[in-house]
């Protein structure tokens, strides 16, 4: 069945596994084992995998440097890899919850980290940017979106977060590429690139098992936060997210995704279509409302309007601008400079 005949089902659950506890593991199959780390915020908690490989595991994700993680982990260690040490570290991709702690454990097990090059550097990158050139950044995205100066204020006063919750990386990595295969516990595991989230993700698939480990690119209850960054104002990243999405649909619609947040499902085609028509709304609700010209904040509180708290209103904005941007790329919204000088953003003709 195509996305379109799809639309409207729910993606249906594999099994109804208990989700483990923090420093336990649940077993998928026998040498793959589902670990969830709780996070400060949300969404409160991101999953990690473990897979066999030869003599020692394959580790897939670490969650932040944030407390409580590194004894959860111990645990881990002494209870579940039956004396093997993990051989190899693999990191998804560079938000802090999945790659936080991969330096660590590459120099704990003396273990090489394989990530794809765009979140390699990326990382590496924001972990010797100079804390207050990035709060600039941020600062100087919020101008021109004509956000609060409550917002500002509080942008001004925010602590350094990337370097607090990410460990050094190693000073070199294995590069993974699409299409790339990887041996792992004498079974074939495919590359695939997820984008839009983030540039370059990493997924893996196994169609010898049917399982597809997903990363942030396709989750069972939400949308994966699809936004603008600061380092790259004038980006895409939702028509960057819709197109790679399709990419995965040479899969079978039974695959069980394994995604970083939630519970392993399948439907993958399914879910798909799910977030095609959920984009599709929301940038149909914003074009409706652009009849009057709006900056880019006013536009992002026609999606987001009770989300009040100056902790989320980045990813307000960077989700509202990555809308803002997609239908501009359609030709359906065009952007003005105003009287004041901030950009406005209204429907075409």
């Amino acid at each position: 069945m195509s996305p379109q005949e799809l639309r409207g089902k729910k993606p249906e659950r594999k099994t109804k596994m208990q989700p483990p506890l923090p420093g336990e593991t649940t077993a998928i199959l026998p040498d793959l084992h589902w670990v969830r780390m709780p996070l400060p915020l949300p969404p409160h908690h991101v999953n990690c995998w473990l897979l066999r490989d030869g003599d020692g595991w394959l580790l897939i994700d670490t969650s932040a440097r944030v407390e409580g993680t590194l004894a959860w982990w111990d645990s881990i260690f002494e209870n579940v890899l039956e004396g093997r040490p993990v051989t190899r570290m693999l990191a998804t991709h560079f938000h802090y919850d999945h790659v936080g702690l991969a330096g660590y454990m590459c120099e704990r097990w003396q273990a090489p980290l394989l990530m794809s090059r765009t979140e390699y550097f990326l990382s590496r990158l924001l972990l010797a940017e100079d804390p207050e050139s990035l709060r600039e950044q941020q600062l100087e995205l919020g101008r021109k979106a004509g956000a609060p100066e409550s917002y500002l204020r509080y942008l001004e006063n925010r602590s350094a977060l990337y370097r607090t919750e990410v460990t050094p990386l190693p000073p070199s990595f294995q590069r993974l590429r699409a299409g790339d295969s990887l041996r792992i516990g004498g079974r074939e595991w495919r590359v695939r690139i997820g984008q839009g989230h983030a540039p370059e993700m990493v997924c893996l698939y196994c169609a010898e098992l049917g399982v597809l480990i997903g990363a942030d690119q396709i989750l069972p209850r939400i949308s994966p936060y699809i936004g603008v960054m600061s380092w790259e104002m004038e980006g895409d990243p939702l028509s960057d997210f819709l197109a790679s999405n399709h990419g995965f649909l040479d899969l079978p619609e039974d695959t069980l995704v394994l995604p970083s947040h939630g519970d392993p499902f399948t439907g993958l085609h399914t879910r798909i279509a799910w977030l095609e028509d959920h984009h599709a709304e929301r940038l149909a609700t914003l074009s409706a409302a652009l009849d009057t010209p709006l900056t880019a904040y006013d536009a992002s509180r026609v999606l987001f309007p009770r989300v009040m708290e100056n902790s989320q209103i980045s990813f307000v904005l960077g989700e509202g601008m990555a809308h803002l941007h997609r239908l501009m790329a359609t030709g359906e919204v065009v952007r003005e400079e105003g009287a004041d000088g901030l950009p406005r953003y209204r429907r075409a003709g």
